[in-house]
């Protein structure tokens, strides 16, 4: 939970207005921008050159301050259409140079104003490649970020705080961000120069996504594809998910350890694999999918987090260039034999697809709906949709 900043004797400098601290007692101090307060979560980095705005809007960042590797954040704005969820997770953002004035024809808003807006603390001014290489070294440390205007700052009682909170392993966060009751998306495709965002009239597939943190752009894509997208709270029973006589079952993406998600999800999942629909998951839906299945996840030292990372298709025999947001892995020896690998990361070799040997249903740890990042990866929501189509044939057979 975000706090308000408090005054305290133990005074730092009054030009750093803002100060990170994590949990091993290494202070970082710069400038605050965005919200006033206080706020404790897990130091990660994104290489992200562009679509800042959609990084933040992400619920897979709940729980998460997240440190740009790229020094200029902001000088684009932000806007209307960017937004990857109604509310802002993101416990908190540091950016290495000062925000210059937004220069982009879709800008509404300066950048500080929008953290403003949505109670997001943040620091500029701070040495992000040094925070990088510690993380890269000593793996993703707890820390908690403040802005105070007074600059005044007690190390000790920030410190205190930061090791007191618990991590984000064992910590279900999918329950805190899915949507609270069904609704059904509007329909909105993705984003065109010029047009903008146009409504799919085309609903002739029916797909039901369950929501840990499902991203707006995911659902655009099923617009893309002339479906209908119910989108229903994570803990939503496999009995009332088939009620809606659904065409495929979407897992989305979101935050957290996908082992605490998995308390509840994995037997909704195994429900829904016996139903013979197609099945298509991104992220944390790829890593409960795995563990329905019978495999295992664990945390990794720093993650994935980026818009450039390369994957290898084992199937086609090609490499992706893919946008990823995880902390998570599924671990590839816990995997029973009637699940196939079908993707793997080049950087560390860890597994980013699976497939049934024996059914429709599929997932991939990165994030092929590309906002932001490269669209190397789209042809998995057809991949889905034809999965859907040709499982509809076989019925009427």
């Amino acid at each position: 939970m975000i706090k308000k900043a408090k005054n305290s004797s133990s005074k730092i400098s009054q030009t750093h207005t803002g100060i990170l601290v994590l949990e091993n007692k290494k202070v970082f101090k710069g400038i605050g921008i965005g919200y006033e307060g206080v706020a404790t979560g897990e130091v990660c980095f994104n290489t992200s050159l562009t679509g800042y705005q959609e990084i933040i809007s992400d619920p897979s960042y709940a729980g998460q301050i997240i440190n740009f590797t790229f020094p200029h954040i902001g000088n684009v704005g932000t806007n209307h259409e960017d937004h990857e969820s109604d509310k802002i997770w993101t416990r908190g953002v540091i950016f290495n140079s000062e925000i210059t004035n937004p220069s982009n024809y879709r800008s509404f808003l300066h950048l500080d104003y929008w953290l403003k807006k949505n109670k997001i603390i943040g620091i500029t001014g701070l040495d992000t490649r040094n925070l990088t290489n510690f993380i890269r070294d000593k793996g993703a440390p707890k820390g908690t970020i403040c802005y105070s205007n007074k600059g005044k700052f007690s190390i000790n009682k920030l410190t205190n705080t930061t090791i007191k909170w618990s991590g984000l392993k064992n910590l279900d966060l999918a329950e805190v961000v899915s949507t609270r009751k069904n609704y059904i998306w509007k329909g909105l495709k993705t984003w065109k120069k010029g047009t903008g965002f146009e409504k799919n009239k085309k609903k002739s597939l029916h797909v039901v996504a369950i929501d840990y943190g499902i991203k707006k752009n995911i659902l655009r894509y099923f617009s893309n594809f002339n479906c209908k997208v119910t989108v229903v709270p994570c803990k939503t029973s496999a009995e009332k998910i088939m009620s809606l006589k659904p065409n495929g079952i979407f897992l989305s993406n979101g935050p957290g350890d996908p082992a605490a998600t998995g308390k509840y999800a994995i037997n909704i999942i195994k429900d829904l694999i016996k139903k013979n629909l197609p099945i298509f998951g991104i992220c944390l839906g790829h890593q409960i999918l795995a563990l329905a299945l019978g495999g295992k996840t664990k945390k990794m030292k720093l993650g994935h987090r980026g818009a450039n990372h390369p994957v290898k298709n084992l199937i086609h025999d090609n490499v992706e260039i893919t946008s990823q947001n995880h902390g998570f892995e599924v671990v590839k020896e816990t995997l029973p034999k009637n699940i196939e690998v079908t993707h793997k990361s080049l950087f560390d070799g860890s597994i980013e697809g699976i497939r049934l040997k024996n059914q429709p249903v599929f997932s991939v740890q990165y994030h092929p709906e590309s906002n932001p990042g490269p669209q190397d990866s789209v042809y998995l929501f057809q991949e889905f949709i034809h999965n859907i189509k040709r499982n509809a044939k076989k019925k009427r057979h």
